[in-house]
């Protein structure tokens, strides 16, 4: 099967597991990408011959003439180390292969040294450790070899997410080796690399990294060009070589251990003296670098000149503007990320700044949300650069996209919908929301501003302040310029307001309904109704729209066109719903597409059979942590390999559903009488001794019962205790008729065969004893006892009546997948889950419409409901009744 995402991401992470404590995530996940470098090249070697220009064999086909030397450089020769001594030893020894038959390799892929006993652990640790993780990159999520090369970029995606994670581990001092993904594909697309015509263009990242930012420019690209990196720091370089592996670029040369300042390593090819001029620059340097200059004198290939100063020594910001400026060509692009502090900082970088301007190679400004980045908590921009033109240049457009993130961990990032909408705002210079983007004109920036470019002096993106209205506060209504500030709505709903408010004055109104009735007012409005239609309305034109689309995915389908074409139909047509934002929409989509769809996608895209993938199910699997099994997996259940069995369980075991979910529904309220009667218990009674956290077990109860009542002693008891102890005495017919004839009180002891036995004695025992002579002294405590005991044998009778139910459900349903027609497999796929999915998300923004609507009205009610005088009155009430009290308390003043 086509490897997943969700699962492919779920295994790699729990590779990391097992490496957690030994060493730092910044040097831990040197292993884990080494691994997985390893697994997809063997995996893409046996199912290829080779993968691009790497040789890849196994120790069987090692070439090496001395079998004893033999050890090939294969993921299958890791397998074969499983459990053995020398297990770090072989391992490496299989990298250096694979290094020695591969020179670009050297120093990439032998970075990690798995015999280091340090980190590692020695003995039998490093055996079972590595053992244990060589096992995870077998599971079968982890076969590549099943994916289909062309467009496939799971492997470079896993990587990715690794990388972020790591970036995440590592802290603010290891993490600035990757720029956060959502940031890539923004610098990506302004720089304008998706519309070059040059199949001969370059693009280059001189602080590249482990390489994912210049993938993605790449990736941008129509038609692949030749991308050039640079990382001063080998090991973060290796990383960046091993990523455009991965990512199938051959047309990356990463070049590393230089100091992009001191050693630049891309020279004219003609004039060594001279930097090498791209088409295109992306970039995401090391903010305010302190040691910029070191090496550098006598090596400035004229970076720094005409520009009327030298950046500070002690911070490398603008040295690095400056080093892209000279390496673009005169009609070269370039986006790069910079700290705020460039806009507006002065003394040397404001000459150096106003000489940038006045030059007009900055064609834009994008200010970022603070926080977004892994090596630092501050706020960054990225300046556009675009040589060409810029003679006729007439300003910059200016992006405030600061207030645009989610808070994920400790660090912010960007939605799918905030990078949309800095995309499409730039690339289309929209400008119709002046608080977001604004296009200043040259005289602005110059004159007015002189050369200052902080955004906040061009955009102003705060909202209005919330002001107290004195007159209301003192006789009371709710201003008219807050409810005016609620407009747009009453433009759709203008019969609402009428509904919830009363005109007082010109300024001032008042509420018509309580505040717990508005939210019942909003959505009884006809209006509101009619808005949710035409939100049905746009959502069916959509979906009769793209389902021909989705009901007819082949292999020639390119999923990342897909997606994009879906957004742009999805926004066309809730573009004229006015109260909804359409960069809502549009996260509801790009959510579920990243977390589900594209998956599904995928796999039928990839997979042979197609859409018959969905009569497939899958056992799913679970890692046994303790015990003689160890680390083995162990079957925990099974879910649909595209359709989950909850949606086939709603489409055609609805009567079986409800059949388990009125027994669950009994255990549930059996279980909350067993709460109570547990949580109204005295403190020293019997249930309550027996209960622990506010559970008991039947075994408890009854031997508590048994534990009140053993003493419990009547002529009856006393006869039968006799015979408990001599079974003899009634043994045979005569026996027992003779035994009866002078014992009449034994007879209610004789079973239904006519016989006293051991059971039938202490089934008598317990009836006489927990029911008709118990002493009034332990009468409630026994009745308690028993209410409690049939509880739980009621909950423990209905759990298992549950689970038969969904045993049989279980196994009805994994059958009926295998039936599952073509016209089904559609309707359970397409609609049910993907569009129903989707709907759910863009239907809880209609409902947030209402949320925020009764929210502020409410809020707005409150805030002027006790007038001044009205708040006087009460403070002097209060007052009176204190000094009364206090009087009648004989206090004087």
């Amino acid at each position: 099967m086509a490897v997943k995402k969700t699962h492919l991401y779920a295994s790699l992470w729990a590779s990391c597991d097992k490496l957690r404590g030994g060493m730092d995530s910044s040097e831990y996940k040197d292993y884990i990408l080494t691994l997985l470098f390893m697994k997809y090249v063997t995996d893409k070697y046996k199912n290829k011959g080779k993968y691009e220009d790497i040789k890849v064999f196994d120790k069987e086909h090692d070439p090496e003439p001395d079998i004893e030397k033999r050890t090939g450089c294969s993921f299958d020769d890791f397998i074969a180390l499983k459990g053995k001594k020398n297990i770090g030893e072989g391992m490496d020894k299989i990298i250096a292969r694979l290094a020695d038959e591969n020179s670009e390799l050297k120093g990439v892929i032998d970075i990690a040294h798995f015999n280091d006993e340090k980190k590692i652990g020695t003995g039998k640790e490093m055996v079972d450790k590595l053992t244990d993780l060589i096992s995870i990159f077998q599971r079968p999520e982890l076969d590549f070899s099943k994916n289909r090369a062309e467009g496939d970029d799971i492997i470079g995606d896993a990587y990715e997410y690794l990388m972020r994670k790591f970036a995440t581990e590592s802290g603010k001092s290891k993490g600035q080796f990757y720029t956060p993904a959502e940031v890539s594909r923004i610098l990506a697309d302004v720089v304008g690399i998706s519309r070059c015509k040059d199949v001969n263009a370059t693009v280059c990242d001189p602080a590249c990294g482990s390489g994912s930012l210049l993938i993605r420019a790449i990736d941008a690209a129509p038609f692949p060009i030749m991308g050039y990196g640079q990382e001063k720091e080998s090991t973060t370089a290796g990383l960046a070589k091993m990523n455009a592996v991965l990512h199938r670029k051959a047309e990356i040369i990463i070049k590393g251990g230089k100091s992009t300042f001191s050693d630049p390593q891309y020279l004219d090819t003609n004039d060594n003296s001279t930097l090498q001029r791209f088409d295109y620059i992306v970039a995401n340097p090391p903010f305010s670098m302190k040691n910029w200059r070191d090496g550098i004198a006598g090596k400035e290939y004229g970076r720094f000149e005409g520009y009327g100063d030298l950046p500070p020594e002690k911070n490398g910001d603008y040295a690095w503007l400056m080093h892209i400026l000279k390496a673009l060509k005169s009609n070269g692009k370039a986006a790069v990320i910079l700290p705020h502090g460039v806009l507006f900082r002065g003394n040397a970088e404001a000459t150096i700044r106003e000489n940038i301007i006045k030059k007009h190679w900055i064609k834009g400004i994008i200010s970022l949300p603070a926080n977004l980045f892994y090596g630092t908590g501050i706020a960054a921009c990225v300046l556009v650069i675009d040589k060409e033109g810029a003679a006729n240049r007439q300003g910059i457009f200016m992006i405030d996209a600061s207030r645009g993130y989610v808070k994920d961990g400790n660090k912010n990032r960007l939605r799918e919908r905030d990078i949309y909408r800095i995309i499409t705002t730039f690339n289309e210079q929209i400008t119709t929301d002046p608080k977001y983007a604004r296009f200043v004109p040259n005289d602005e920036i110059e004159k007015k501003n002189e050369y200052n470019l902080n955004i906040t002096r061009y955009i102003d993106s705060t909202d209005p302040e919330d002001l107290q209205d004195i007159y209301a506060h003192i006789h009371g209504g709710i201003p008219a310029v807050d409810i005016d500030g609620l407009s747009k709505y009453w433009e759709v709903f203008p019969s609402l307001k009428t509904e919830l408010l009363s005109v007082i004055s010109d300024k001032y109104y008042s509420l018509n309904v309580k505040h717990e009735n508005i939210r019942k007012t909003i959505y009884k409005n006809t209006e509101f109704s009619k808005y949710g239609e035409k939100l049905d309305e746009a959502f069916s034109a959509w979906k009769h729209k793209e389902c021909p689309t989705l009901t007819s995915l082949h292999e020639d389908v390119s999923a990342r066109k897909l997606i994009i074409s879906l957004a742009e139909d999805i926004l066309a047509e809730f573009e004229h719903l006015t109260l909804i934002d359409k960069y809502d929409v549009y996260q509801v989509l790009l959510s579920y597409w990243n977390e589900v769809m594209n998956d599904d996608v995928s796999l039928i895209i990839n997979e042979p059979g197609g859409y018959a993938n969905a009569r497939a199910t899958d056992d799913i699997e679970e890692e046994i942590t303790q015990g003689k099994n160890k680390g083995e997996m162990k079957i925990t259940g099974w879910e649909g390999r595209l359709i989950p069995k909850s949606i086939v369980i709603d489409a055609f075991f609805r009567e079986e559903k409800n059949a388990v979910e009125e027994a669950e529904n009994i255990v549930t309220e059996t279980e909350s009488q067993l709460s109570n009667l547990i949580e109204s218990a005295d403190e020293e009674s019997a249930l309550a001794d027996v209960a622990e956290n506010g559970k008991v077990k039947a075994k408890d109860i009854e031997a508590k019962i048994d534990e009140l009542t053993s003493t419990i002693e009547t002529e009856e008891t006393i006869e039968l205790e006799i015979i408990r102890k001599n079974l003899q005495l009634v043994n045979a017919k005569k026996r027992l008729e003779a035994y009866l004839l002078y014992h009449p009180q034994c007879k209610n002891a004789v079973n239904e065969n006519g016989k006293i036995t051991k059971a039938s004695i202490e089934s008598r025992l317990r009836i006489i004893r927990t029911v008709e002579s118990i002493p009034d002294s332990l009468q409630e405590d026994v009745d308690q006892l028993k209410k409690a005991l049939e509880l739980s044998s009621k909950i423990s009778d209905y759990n298992k009546v549950v689970k038969e139910l969904n045993t049989a459900l279980d196994e009805k349903c994994r059958a009926r997948y295998k039936i599952l027609t073509d016209e089904e497999i559609f309707v359970l796929l397409v609609n049910r889950k993907w569009f129903d999915s989707i709907f759910t998300g863009i239907s809880d923004l209609y409902a947030a419409i209402s949320h925020y609507m009764t929210n502020r009205i409410i809020e707005l009610a409150e805030r002027y409901e006790s007038t001044l005088p009205q708040l006087v009155q009460t403070t002097t009430d209060y007052e009176t009744t204190v000094k009364s009290h206090l009087e009648r308390m004989g206090f004087k003043w």
